[in-house]
């Protein structure tokens, strides 16, 4: 399995690494990699791996079905052999914006506590699905109560905990349609905000920004009508 230094520290741009294999389809794979790979509802992250003598660059990252993280050159080109060391090279305007977009999502399943049907995110905008037969009724509420928990800047950290806790818990799981990933003994959860500030714990395995306040501001665009008890909450970044 390859080493995910993003966990440990989202905000890595560039970082070592060694070639370990090649993917049938192409695909590079690290022994450790600060690229996130595509997953529940967060792009895989884009970038160059760069080596003396060459470069290839990285549109995006994506999971093997042993638990590798595969790199997905741009373009068909000759891959860096196995064995060689590489330095990885974030797109980091990019990243950072999935990670103020995600971390705003968090936010938004705080001001409608309703159960998650689905959700996405990109550079600038997202979008969560909620199991609402009705739209939420003032939206300039919901936009108010969101940005002040920006403008509180809330902390936001991670912990692993063991898969019991969550089967204890189960109530900590929000989204209906994806699950944390299981079987490895041990699940990630995100918190915002500490003690008494605390606003939000789900288990998550994507990246986020350090403190709320890095957000910016958040606006609440379209709420679409998704189905019959269904309701799809758009919002977007300053």
């Amino acid at each position: 399995m390859t080493e995910l230094q993003y966990n440990d520290d989202p905000y890595l741009r560039d970082a070592p690494a060694e070639v370990v294999a090649h993917t049938p389809e192409g695909g590079i794979v690290l022994d450790r990699t600060i690229f996130y790979a595509k997953g529940g509802g967060q792009p895989g992250d884009s970038g160059r791996l760069v080596w003396p003598g060459g470069a290839v660059v990285i549109a995006t990252a994506v999971k093997t079905e042993d638990g590798a993280i595969a790199l997905v050159p741009a373009e068909p080109v000759a891959l860096p052999p196995v064995g060689l060391r590489v330095e990885q090279q974030l797109d980091w305007d990019r990243r950072h914006r999935h990670m103020r977009v995600h971390t705003a999502l968090h936010l938004l399943s705080v001001v409608i506590p309703l159960p998650v049907t689905g959700g996405s995110i990109s550079a600038g905008t997202g979008r969560l699905d909620f199991a609402m037969p009705e739209p939420p009724g003032d939206k300039a509420a919901l936009e108010r109560a969101l940005n002040d928990m920006v403008d509180r800047d809330l902390v936001v950290s991670s912990d692993w905990v063991d898969e019991a806790v969550l089967d204890a818990n189960p109530g900590l799981v929000k989204t209906m349609t994806v699950q944390p990933p299981r079987g490895q003994g041990r699940v990630r959860l995100v918190r915002i905000g500490a003690g008494r500030d605390q606003v939000d714990l789900q288990p998550c395995g994507g990246t986020h920004v350090a403190r709320t306040g890095e957000i910016g501001r958040i606006r609440i665009g379209k709420i679409e009508n998704k189905g019959k008890q269904n309701r799809r909450v758009n919002i977007a970044l300053d």
